[in-house]
């Protein structure tokens, strides 16, 4: 069976700044390195050691860490 049956590519981002959650689509072959929070502006970065804001802030880890299991920034 093909992997990518098996991927989340949705999850629930939360702004540290003011506490705002979103549910977001994650690109598939992606991380995403900004993020803008839609309510207070906040330009959200990866954590250190974290490739997207989606490991650092939402609620599933991004699609190439579900893949192969790995955080590369």
């Amino acid at each position: 069976m093909d992997s990518k049956m098996y991927l989340k590519l949705s999850s629930v981002i939360t702004c540290p700044e003011c506490k705002f959650s979103k549910y977001e689509h994650m690109p598939e072959n992606a991380c995403m390195h900004f993020y803008v929070c839609s309510n207070c502006g906040a330009m959200l970065k990866p954590k250190e050691g974290h490739c997207c804001v989606f490991c650092s802030y939402g609620s599933v880890k991004c699609p190439p860490v579900q893949k192969d299991n790995s955080c590369r920034p």
